[in-house]
């Protein structure tokens, strides 16, 4: 990278970048570039990133159309080991499956100590009830989703099946600054949505994206590096970012 270009502000405001951006968003391009330099300056970490390595993370976001604002949770840029990563919010993966129009409800939820009433491990048949609850302990997290063809899903992962998830998954798992660590159902809701979704769920070309992309550091040639983990195993296809190189 050249001295004039080795800061993000500087980067941002190249012309070819910029242009990058205003091929895949158009009009909100400015918009959503400002937001990246909002993303960076709220986490001091991020601000230490390789600056390309930021621009590449948001070009998927940009490439998904959702928003990096950590507020809304759809999707962030995350610092690991000196580099920026891509990473998925629940809320994305349910934007995204909003938008093919092939569902006609979706939702993901806590589930609560006496709230599973009933699962059958051979038909997938759940039987869930706010009523029954007996206490606020979180035991797992349920994705539950119905098509317009009729077809529906419930899709549960105990606490346990999560954690085991995590640590397996991520090498940053036991970090105290690790969303694992600082929001675990987040991350339950999560990792609930993505694994419900990829086995179940009809995946459209940006989900595929997703999948693959979620916490990857995205390469020159526009292929994922995980870092910090390995890509969902139910996408085997590799799936090549598209939009920003």
């Amino acid at each position: 990278m050249s001295t004039e270009l080795s800061t993000l502000p500087a980067l941002l405001n190249s012309e070819n970048i910029k242009k990058k951006f205003r091929d895949v968003l158009g009009e909100n391009a400015a918009g959503f570039m400002s937001s990246i330099l909002s993303a960076v300056n709220s986490n001091p970490k991020l601000k230490n990133a390789e600056p390309m390595s930021v621009i590449s993370a948001a070009a998927i976001a940009a490439a998904l159309d959702l928003p990096i604002n950590p507020s809304l949770a759809y999707a962030h840029i995350v610092p690991y080991k000196g580099v920026a990563q891509f990473q998925m919010g629940w809320k994305g993966y349910v934007q995204l499956a909003q938008r093919t129009g092939l569902y006609l409800t979706i939702n993901a939820a806590l589930v609560h100590e006496g709230e599973l009433v009933r699962e059958n491990p051979f038909t997938g048949e759940m039987v869930l009830s706010a009523e029954a609850r007996k206490s606020d302990k979180v035991i797992g997290y349920v994705l539950y989703f119905k098509l317009l063809n009729g077809f529906e899903k419930y899709y549960y992962m105990s606490k346990e099946e999560c954690e085991k998830h995590g640590k397996q998954f991520s090498d940053s798992y036991k970090q105290e600054w690790s969303w694992w660590q600082k929001g675990f159902d987040f991350m339950g809701l999560k990792t609930v949505v993505k694994m419900g979704l990829s086995k179940w769920g009809p995946l459209s070309i940006k989900m595929q994206l997703a999948l693959q992309a979620d916490q990857s550091t995205v390469k020159e040639d526009g292929s994922f590096e995980y870092v910090d983990n390995e890509p969902v195993p139910e996408v085997s296809e590799k799936v090549k970012k598209k939009g920003i190189a």
